[in-house]
């Protein structure tokens, strides 16, 4: 709430309801829209029983209303729009406190204390669900006065001359006194407690999101006196509905001469009469239209403009409370016409068209709300001239990955509004919203695009953070050049200058993951490890699921033998980034060599050819874990499958060699020679064992950060007990030629036979130890 950027909207039982939703079945859209189906339901049986207080109960007139309120399309941005819930609940509330209130006179004229503190719980509740609930009271002093008590305007005055020169009031005017100052000490009560929710400060709207609010004030009033009957029209004539009604939606009013004053002429001249009609005459039929107007007015004057502005120029959804009143007048009027003999049934034919054509309306407009892109190009056949359709349009096709459509759209935004920051920030944004020119390799445009809209930044007044974010971004944009460092801190400087709250410009030059993650590869570099930890660290928790962080402090811990910390890293890396082929293998080395888990490295290798059948590496290590398993066949299978898919890697031609002649060494006897050759190669490998190589096994390069186009030289993991792979010099090489050759020994002494056999066995047990080696038992 103390954001700048904050609409300062306090609805605390309407996020209840989301978070009830959530919990019982997370982001599942449908249960959100079938409870806001559901909700629109209890509405229209409220707004029922209401109909029957100002409508002829026995008149079928009163299911017309009812109906032609549920089947409004005014309303279908409030019931298929998930934020609508607002606006729906609200309204349940508002129609449940009128209920109350009404119920609230005893038989005596007493007043009914119970009822009048579940009306002031409930108006609370209806504020708390959207503001204009609050209104309600205001519908609730109009019924007290003219319809409860019968007073007409007249009367009241009369009454009022009368009262001022005696020294008491009567016991019922009095009665009807404390209910009202009850209602209107509440009405303040909740005032209060609203403004000091929002630290006694209006939300800040720029002159895009409604630009009457910042002109002058002629222009200013005049155009917001002219919405009043646009949203009436929408209401009488809900056929060209549009989801955002902002920036160049409907021009300015800034002449009396504008023609367009004639409806707002007009809507005053018949608001004014049957206001006056209404309040003159104390029949039943003045009482329907009083109330009705009360339904129309009231509510709508938080989002009138009229006392503060808001952030829009027209909402259709706002206008759901409304409606009630408006279809009380139309099913009013229809009574009246009836009366006539000769109007019946026509009045009726009437009435059965206009629920028709607005239940097809309502149908139609609901397949407009299937997804964005049908939502805004539907609102783009109605408005053409309003910047904010083609750019969301422009979104909505990124979301596709049609970059190059949706920059059309974004350049049209241009074109239809060239002074609006926004737009320009679309056509270039890249890094913080991930947008067209950077996707499309054309960084130089983008700059240009960031260029211009920084030349549309109004100097000497109060920026709204959302377009300084274009200062943000080109700096993002321009710091991928090392030569350009300093422009770019000096663009964030430049925005620190403009809002010194501006707290993403801050975020950006000094919590930048980017940026602590550069410095840690740099500490790697350096072998400054716990350096490089700590910068790692601080990336991953400005990132979360920072994906060459988390590989790089991986490695880095099993660098430093210290593979029980890499793990954790590394299952955070797969559950954020679960095909990332070097987590992978890295993962199954250390399973595989440290771990002793010969199945879960076999797993991970399984997974990366499931996803890449010829990743050599992945290959490899997999062939590994079959000689780990002792399947010399299948190792050696799969190694030749190995050398064809890489017949240049003569490490996979060693190994693979190294196999065979393993092959060949367990299925013939042994010479001393072989013994030899045997212990010889033991040695060579318990020496080479000693060694500790950089490689993992991950040929590609690693990008330095998301979006900053810098590589750092992909580090290997150690897989001292394993084949090697990835085209590494120093990687090991099973060189078994001496103790793989089949000697034959000619016919010897008895003596001499005891002599071989001695040293055959001794050969064996080498190869044995060898054998060990190899596997890592």
């Amino acid at each position: 709430m103390s954001e700048e950027r904050s609409h300062k909207s306090y609805q605390p039982l309407t996020v209840l309801t989301f978070r009830l939703n959530y919990l019982f079945s997370e982001l599942s859209s449908e249960s959100y829209h079938l409870l806001n189906v559901e909700l629109h339901a209890v509405v229209c049986v409220l707004f029922l029983r209401i109909c029957r207080l100002f409508l002829d109960k026995t008149s079928s007139l009163v299911a017309a209303a009812a109906l032609l309120f549920a089947v409004h399309p005014i309303h279908t941005e409030a019931v298929t729009g998930v934020v609508g819930r607002g606006e729906l609940l609200s309204s349940i509330f508002l129609l449940a406190v009128f209920l109350a209130y009404i119920r609230s006179k005893g038989a005596d004229h007493s007043i009914v204390w119970t009822l009048i503190a579940v009306t002031v719980v409930l108006v609370a509740a209806a504020t708390l669900c959207k503001e204009q609930g609050i209104t309600v009271i205001g519908i609730c002093c109009v019924h007290e006065v003219f319809v409860a008590q019968g007073f007409t305007l007249p009367m009241l005055l009369d009454t009022l001359q009368v009262l001022r020169g005696k020294d008491g009031f009567p016991y019922a005017a009095l009665q009807t006194l404390l209910k009202l100052v009850i209602l209107i000490i509440s009405t303040l009560l909740l005032v209060i407690i609203r403004v000091q929710v929002i630290q006694s400060q209006l939300p800040v709207f720029t002159r895009f999101d409604n630009p009457a609010a910042v002109s002058p004030t002629l222009a200013r009033q005049l155009t917001f006196n002219y919405l009043l009957p646009v949203n009436a029209w929408l209401l009488l004539n809900p056929s060209e509905l549009c989801c955002a009604w902002t920036m160049g939606t409907i021009r300015l009013v800034e002449s009396p001469l504008d023609l367009r004053n004639l409806a707002t002429l007009a809507f005053y001249s018949l608001l004014g009469l049957l206001a006056y009609h209404s309040l003159r005459h104390s029949n039943s039929s003045a009482k329907t239209v009083l109330m009705a107007l009360s339904l129309i007015m009231l509510p709508f004057i938080p989002a009138s403009n009229l006392f503060f502005p808001v952030g829009f120029v027209v909402a259709e959804r706002v206008l759901y409370v409304h409606s009630m009143g408006f279809c009380v007048l139309v099913a009013h009027g229809c009574r009246i016409v009836s009366h006539k003999g000769h109007m019946k049934k026509i009045s009726w034919l009437v009435t059965g068209v206009l629920l028709t054509t607005h239940t097809v309306k309502t149908f139609n407009r609901y397949w407009d709300w299937e997804s964005e892109y049908t939502l805004f190009t539907s609102a783009l056949k109605v408005n053409k001239n309003n910047a904010t359709l083609w750019n969301n349009v422009g979104h909505a096709l990124e979301n596709q990955n049609n970059y190059e459509k949706a920059l059309r759209y974004f350049l049209q935004a241009t074109c239809v509004q060239p002074d609006d920051i926004g737009a320009h920030m679309n056509v270039g944004s890249d890094v913080t919203y991930n947008v067209t020119y950077k996707n499309l390799n054309k960084s130089k445009e983008a700059e240009e695009a960031y260029l211009v809209a920084k030349s549309l930044m109004p100097q000497g007044r109060r920026v709204a953070p959302n377009h300084l974010n274009v200062y943000i971004n080109l700096a993002n944009l321009i710091r991928t050049n090392d030569s350009r460092l300093e422009e770019a801190d000096q663009l964030h400087r430049q925005a620190i200058s403009m809002r010194p709250d501006f707290k993403q410009a801050y975020i950006s030059m000094q919590d930048d993951a980017n940026g602590y993650f550069n410095l840690g590869m740099l500490a790697m570099d350096a072998n400054k490890n716990a350096a490089a930890e700590r910068w790692m660290r601080e990336a991953i928790r400005l990132q979360t699921g920072f994906r060459s962080a988390l590989f790089n402090l991986a490695l880095l811990y099993s660098q430093s033998q210290q593979e029980v910390d890499a793990l954790p890293v590394l299952d955070e890396l797969l559950h954020h980034h679960p095909d990332y082929v070097k987590g992978l293998i890295l993962m199954g080395d250390i399973l595989m060599n440290h771990k002793k888990d010969i199945q879960g490295a076999k797993i991970c290798f399984q997974r990366i050819l499931r996803m890449d059948p010829t990743n050599v590496q992945g290959k490899h290590n997999l062939c590994v874990v079959y000689f780990e398993e002792r399947d010399l066949p299948r190792a050696e299978r799969c190694l030749e499958e190995t050398l064809a898919l890489a017949p240049n890697e003569e490490y996979v031609r060693c190994h693979l060699g190294a196999v065979r002649g393993k092959m060949e060494a367990m299925s013939a006897p042994l010479s001393p020679a072989s013994a030899e050759g045997a212990a010889t190669l033991a040695k060579a490998e318990e020496k080479k064992l000693g060694k500790e190589e950089e490689g993992s096994g991950a040929t590609d390069s690693d990008r330095v950060g998301e979006g900053t186009g810098n590589k750092k030289n992909a580090r290997k993991s150690s897989s001292a007990k394993s084949f090697r792979g990835g085209g590494d010099s120093q990687s090991e090489h099973l060189d078994g030629s001496q103790a793989d050759k089949q000697l034959r020994t000619k016919s010897k002494s008895r003596k001499e036979m005891k002599d071989i056999e001695k040293k055959r066995a001794t050969a064996l047990k080498r190869l044995e130890e060898i054998d060990f080696i190899l596997c890592g038992d």
